[in-house]
């Protein structure tokens, strides 16, 4: 899962980036609202945390502008300002939560877990099942009908971004933005070297998934 961080307080930026990594999670983070509005604009996040009160421009302009812009990526807001008005309007205008700070880390993956959850693909140990697979995030696993592997950090990423989107054609563009994030100077054919380690990960697991080539766009899992 990759995540958003926009916080403009430097010690507390480093330390939830430090704390989310070490969950498992992806995570690119900037320091002002200008910063945020640009990465999440790419919507290539699964969940953005933004801070309030950010330099030349505030996360609630941030927050307003993506949602003109048609993106609902899940935003939680995380602030100082803790009355019930500022709640009501950080919601109304588009946050899926409000965190309030000081707040506990074990807090902060309690409401990032709610608003990343998806019913119909995640089961109560948060794995990951379409068709006749299951990843197991937490420990990097496929399973399929014939056994499981462990998949490296990136191919975690570029697998579940696929598992996501199944059936849905993935612009190479997206997955590179997407996998390696905006500030990557990655190759193309990187790319294309994952897609087939995951093409044969999928085979040793025994499953009837595919990773189809749509020429001149990208590649789809069937």
């Amino acid at each position: 899962m990759r995540i958003l961080l926009a916080e403009d307080d430097k010690q507390l930026n480093s330390a939830l980036v430090y704390r989310l990594e070490e969950e498992g999670f992806i995570v690119d983070s900037c320091q002002d609202g200008e910063e945020a509005l640009f990465y999440g604009e790419q919507n290539i996040y699964d969940i953005i945390l933004l801070d309030r009160m950010l330099p030349h421009m505030e996360g609630s302009d941030v927050l307003s502008a993506l949602r003109k812009k048609d993106i609902t990526t899940p935003v939680i807001l995380i602030t100082a300002l803790g009355s019930l008005s500022d709640k009501v309007e950080g919601l109304d205008l588009g946050a899926d939560d409000y965190l309030v700070k000081p707040f506990a880390f074990e807090e902060l993956l309690a409401r990032i877990r709610c608003v990343t959850r998806r019913p119909r693909t995640l089961t109560e140990n948060d794995m990951l099942t379409v068709d006749d697979i299951t990843w197991h995030p937490a420990e990097c696993t496929l399973t399929g009908p014939s056994g499981s592997c462990t998949l490296s950090k990136r191919e975690s990423a570029l697998l579940e971004t696929f598992l996501r989107s199944k059936g849905q054609t993935l612009p190479r563009t997206t997955l590179l933005l997407k996998v390696w994030g905006p500030d990557s100077d990655v190759e193309e054919g990187n790319l294309d070297n994952y897609i087939h380690f995951l093409r044969r990960r999928l085979q040793i697991t025994g499953s009837k998934l595919k990773i189809l080539t749509i020429r001149g766009i990208g590649y789809s899992l069937q």
